[in-house]
């Protein structure tokens, strides 16, 4: 069936659009989807790492400007960040959707091609969950279970005083893709209206950076908020290694990651501004619409990249981490015995700004 909405289809009939886009199940799934729970055998000689996000319809996205595909894909993604953060390995899944039943059945298809193609990427199975009607905010529920060996999984609590601190990827670029898609949605609605001024296109938002052209800064950024890379791979290199003394996913701000990781480790830290890894044609993009660049990098959330400590003399395994792992690690500090964290900027020193993204502020 194409066209039409969720509420034309039964509970029954949804549930098996998804299990079409869905790999057949492994050995290890006992009991999987159409029971009233799934029965799942346990993997031996390691421990389960769990975790659970909701996606809000108007918290976290916007159909606007988000596409279907991009929605099932952040749900998904903010869930296998966290087991990166942890250094487990996916292994399962069970979703809840709240939706409205006007849903179109076609973005309905795309949310669940968004989250299968990513679950496909890290072998990781979808064995069950629930639909219900919303009659307000569509809400996508996802919870994850991964597996880790029990000396091998990474806490916030591992860090000590002379620790580096390492962040991996880039900073702000998730923050700037989401303020251009709501630029060009603000400014594409004022089109309808205003059509002889031209507004609308994001050519016309963006200033042409030093890096490149105005549509590579464009898709980076975009591409950034709308499909965020979960460092997997990376977190399961950083575990096996035992490189990283702690770690954490970086979800609501580089700045939220470092108090976190310095109040749960009892230790202090001091970050540099000059070594923030911000890609220039971001850093040109802020810089243009008179935004600070580093405060972006620091506060902005959404780059879910690991933020992770470690001890000085583990430089080759984390070597050896970071060249299997496909990303850049990029040391922006250390660990203090004190408990002040400082950010060092211009030759001076100040307490770094506690700032982030907060549900309820």
């Amino acid at each position: 069936m194409t066209g039409g909405c969720v509420g034309d289809l039964s509970e029954r009939d949804l549930v098996a659009r998804i299990q079409q886009r869905l790999p057949p199940a492994p050995p290890w799934l006992l009991v999987g989807i159409g029971d009233d729970a799934a029965v799942v055998e346990p993997e031996r000689n390691r421990v389960e790492v769990l975790t659970v996000d909701a996606l809000v319809e108007g918290i976290h996205f916007d159909r606007a400007f988000v596409p279907p595909d991009a929605i099932g894909h952040r749900a998904l993604a903010v869930n296998l960040s966290d087991l990166a953060a942890m250094g487990a390995a996916p292994r399962l899944a069970l979703l809840s959707f709240a939706l409205p039943p006007q849903l179109p059945l076609d973005d309905f298809d795309g949310l669940i091609a968004g989250l299968a193609r990513l679950a496909a990427q890290h072998r990781l199975h979808v064995i069950g969950g629930n639909l219900t009607k919303s009659p307000g905010p569509m809400m996508i529920d996802v919870t994850v279970a991964g597996t880790v060996k029990r000396r091998q999984a990474m806490t916030r609590a591992g860090a000590r005083p002379g620790d580096d601190i390492y962040v991996s990827g880039t900073l702000g670029a998730a923050a700037a893709g989401l303020r251009m898609l709501k630029a060009d949605q603000k400014a594409s609605t004022t089109e309808v209206t205003e059509t002889d001024r031209g507004h609308g296109s994001f050519e016309n938002e963006l200033p042409c950076p030093p890096s490149g052209t105005v549509s590579s800064v464009l898709e980076l950024c975009t591409s950034r908020f709308l499909y965020p890379e979960p460092r997997v791979r990376l977190g399961l290199l950083l575990s096996r290694n035992r490189a990283a003394s702690a770690a954490i996913d970086l979800s609501d701000g580089l700045a939220d990651g470092v108090y976190r990781i310095g109040e749960t480790s009892g230790v202090g830290a001091v970050i540099d501004a000059d070594l923030l890894p911000i890609d220039p044609g971001v850093r040109a993009w802020f810089t243009e619409r008179g935004l600070n660049p580093v405060h972006e990098a620091l506060t902005a959330g959404d780059d879910y990249e690991l933020l992770l400590t470690v001890r000085p003399r583990a430089g080759r395994r984390l070597d050896a981490a970071r060249r299997g792992g496909g990303v850049a690690l990029t040391r922006i500090g250390a660990c203090t015995a004190s408990r002040t964290v400082l950010l060092r900027e211009d030759g001076d020193e100040r307490e770094l700004p506690r700032a982030g993204y907060d549900h309820f502020r």
